[in-house]
């Protein structure tokens, strides 16, 4: 299992051909989505719960990521372990991933075996065990992967270090994994309560695409779903970020090979966007095409002016999280090339966000980007993972998956003005929050340590 710290960014949108979305909504709220895809006898189901990091609070922060986990340790009927081997002995693959907005868990099974997957993902919907023993070998399991992932990795702490200081009342301020405090002071009275708050079958959508027959599909999810009880299910309180009032900056020391650099632009998401009445629909797009033209190819301005023409950065990158639930964040992070300081590095960088706001980008450079969003579109869609994927992040977020086939349009139909304006609009200092990792010496490890007794080694 594996959590996402990083919110996705949506990137292949149309349909393909004949490959129409049907969707069922069951008395008991379920939603099924449906998408046929007959190039191979293959097929995806997916289970996304409208409930991540970003519905926690403090003091129960990690807890989606936790319950994912114990989503794995059995139930009356499958005990722990159970699942995955079932799945692995038809043949299939399972996992799961949390994020700010949404747990999802997966199966890939050749076409004749989605009985399998509907069955038992019906029965853990309701059924979990959450036995007291299973809890603290698997609370030991997240914490060790938080060492590994976040506290051993310099990127990822800074990373985490720059969320906590650029949101002050958002909740994407929290790590999807959780605080170590709170992950130590976790109980299983406190999953259980999440468990049943959270996890039923009207805040939950079934995305199954491949080579099937909705229809069929239909009729097998009724005999697995449509009975399961329904729950009230209360939104999380609202928590809007309030307006930043200044540039933020931090330093973080860790052990770590090379300094870097993180800066983040608070700006909408598509659907916060669509939400305000001083937001354009255009501008969340807008601030897309603006990401692919700093970073995303070996063309974009960042590899040409940065990396390979100044040469102050070893890499740079752009990211920008178009479908997040709340109000999103443009990333830029970077590494300076030896020789050369973290400050010389951002303002190489602020040179290149003053171009964006000055002057227009060419239009040779506007279509190279479209292409490459078309390009990754074609690619994208060839994988029925993907395709389901899209879906539910969409419907999970609460924009809705008929949005699926808008993407390449709007990205096609943004201008060079639209690109300037986004620029002048949301990458102002008062907004950004700048944070630089400077390292300390590596600690050697004990077998670093250990002095050479000479001559060759074997293994």
């Amino acid at each position: 299992m594996r959590y996402l710290c990083v919110v996705l960014t949506l990137l292949a949108m149309p349909l393909p051909a004949g490959g129409q979305v049907q969707e069922f909504v069951f008395e008991n709220g379920l939603k099924l989505l449906v998408k046929e895809d007959h190039r191979a006898p293959v097929v995806v189901s997916q289970v996304w719960y409208k409930v991540g990091g970003s519905y926690e609070h403090p003091g129960i922060t990690g807890i989606s990521h936790a319950l994912e986990h114990m989503m794995f340790q059995g139930t009356e009927k499958y005990p722990g372990g159970e699942f995955s081997r079932i799945i692995a002995e038809q043949g299939g693959r399972d996992n799961a991933f949390t994020g700010a907005d949404y747990t999802a868990y997966h199966q890939t099974l050749e076409k004749s075996r989605l009985a399998v997957s509907f069955e038992l993902e019906a029965d853990r919907m309701r059924n979990l065990l959450l036995e007291e023993q299973d809890f603290t070998k698997e609370m030991e399991v997240v914490k060790e992967e938080r060492r590994l992932r976040t506290e051993d990795r310099p990127s990822a702490y800074l990373y985490e270090a720059a969320m906590a200081t650029a949101w002050q009342t958002s909740p994407y301020r929290h790590p999807v994994v959780g605080w170590m405090a709170d992950l130590n002071a976790m109980t299983r009275q406190d999953l259980q309560q999440w468990y049943q708050r959270w996890y039923a079958p009207n805040n939950a959508i079934v995305v199954v695409v491949g080579d099937v027959v909705a229809a069929e599909v239909y009729t097998l999810a009724k005999q697995y779903f449509a009975d399961l009880p329904m729950r009230e299910i209360r939104p999380p309180r609202p928590r809007p970020e309030v307006r930043q009032a200044g540039m933020k900056r931090l330093v973080v020391k860790r052990p770590a090979r090379l300094p870097s650099l993180l800066m983040v632009y608070k700006v909408p998401s598509y659907k916060t966007a669509l939400q305000s009445e001083s937001i354009a629909d255009w501008e969340p797009y807008a601030l897309e095409v603006l990401n692919y033209v700093l970073s995303g190819s070996s063309s974009s301005r960042f590899a040409r002016y940065l990396v390979r023409g100044a040469e102050v950065a070893a890499t740079a990158s752009a990211s920008y999280s178009l479908i997040d639930r709340l109000d999103g964040r443009l990333l830029i992070r970077a590494v300076p090339v030896e020789g050369k300081r973290l400050a010389e590095l951002e303002r190489a960088i602020y040179e290149q966000i003053d171009l964006l706001q000055t002057r227009p980008v060419t239009q040779q450079e506007l279509e190279r980007v479209k292409i490459a969003v078309v390009a990754a579109d074609i690619y994208e869609k060839d994988s029925i993972f993907y395709q389901a994927l899209v879906l539910g992040m969409l419907e999970a977020n609460g924009l809705g998956w008929q949005r699926a086939d808008e993407y390449v349009e709007k990205i096609k139909a943004v201008t060079a003005r639209q690109v300037m304006a986004v620029a002048k609009k949301y990458l102002q200092a008062d907004g950004l929050t700048v944070a630089m990792l400077e390292p300390l010496p590596l600690v050697p490890t004990a077998a670093q340590r250990a002095p050479s007794a000479g001559g060759r080694h074997g293994r």
